[in-house]
């Protein structure tokens, strides 16, 4: 009998190439020419933009959580849960909406921010694994520098504010503090749901409860070709953004709009053969 991890691992190859055929002639895994050419475009360049991005944003986390501790009060608690609530379901839409343009439109050819931004995502449908070999510097430094701003901003009112000012915002900074956090970690989470074995029981527990995107919810996404569930942080927008039909009715917009092709990119990358 299978092992679990084992089960999981067959099943995102199903998932990706649901016609046995095709996943034979395609070579899914690491070992496909389309995900050996994308793994090999990762550079040192990129590398360097990862570090910085990790080591500015977790200081200014830890910055911004210990004047949020000095300055917690009960006053404003129900505004304080709503806020910290709002801003994770606003992460796990931020995440569906950039995970749905960068597996949507664009192409690795696209200068600097092909290679850079949108390779991952080309590599990711067709090795879906390449992301549980991938080092913390590499999964989460690009939703790293995304949260700079705001953390800094954030950081820079606690410098300036005056006390009744910051008691005033203090929901709103709560909000912001969860909605940085969570897409800090978004890739961090999208890599747990890939993986089958050797996870923390705290990790496995919030799965569990749906308090991160669990493993089974994310499969749904790697049905090719790849054009549902998108929000990876905690998928709980995943459900009623499908039963709207919000994605298909963007992309229907834009295509009538451009004449472009959804997913046309990633298409061509899955069917690379050397």
């Amino acid at each position: 009998t299978p092992s679990p991890e084992a089960s999981g691992l067959q099943n995102e190859r199903t998932l990706l190439f649901p016609n046995g055929p095709a996943r034979s002639t395609a070579r899914w895994g690491p070992q496909h020419a389309g995900a050996r050419e994308l793994a090999n475009l990762y550079s040192p360049g990129k590398r360097s933009q990862e570090w910085i991005s990790v080591v500015l944003c977790f200081s200014l986390i830890a910055f911004n959580f210990c004047y949020l501790l000095a300055n917690f009060h009960l006053g404003h608690m129900w505004y304080i849960l709503l806020g910290i609530v709002a801003g994770i379901l606003t992460a796990d839409f931020a995440s569906g909406l950039v995970h749905w343009g960068a597996d949507t439109w664009g192409s690795v050819a696209l200068p600097i921010f092909g290679k850079a931004f949108i390779r991952p995502f080309r590599e990711h449908h067709i090795d879906p694994t390449a992301i549980t070999r991938h080092d913390f510097i590499e999964t989460n430094g690009d939703n790293c520098m995304l949260t700079l701003i705001p953390l800094a901003h954030m950081a820079f009112n606690f410098l300036t504010l005056s006390p009744a000012e910051l008691c005033h915002n203090y929901p709103w900074h709560c909000y912001v503090m969860a909605l940085a956090i969570f897409i800090t970690l978004t890739n961090q989470i999208h890599k747990w749901s890939h993986t089958y074995f050797g996870l923390p029981g705290w990790v496995v527990f919030l799965q569990n409860c749906h308090i991160i995107l669990p493993r089974k919810h994310h499969r749904i996404h790697h049905v090719s070709p790849h054009e549902t569930y998108f929000c990876i942080t905690t998928g709980w927008l995943n459900y009623p953004l499908e039963s709207l039909g919000f994605w298909s009715k963007l992309e229907d917009l834009i295509q009538s709009v451009t004449g472009e092709k959804p997913r046309s990119d990633d298409l061509k990358w899955a069917h690379k053969t050397k």
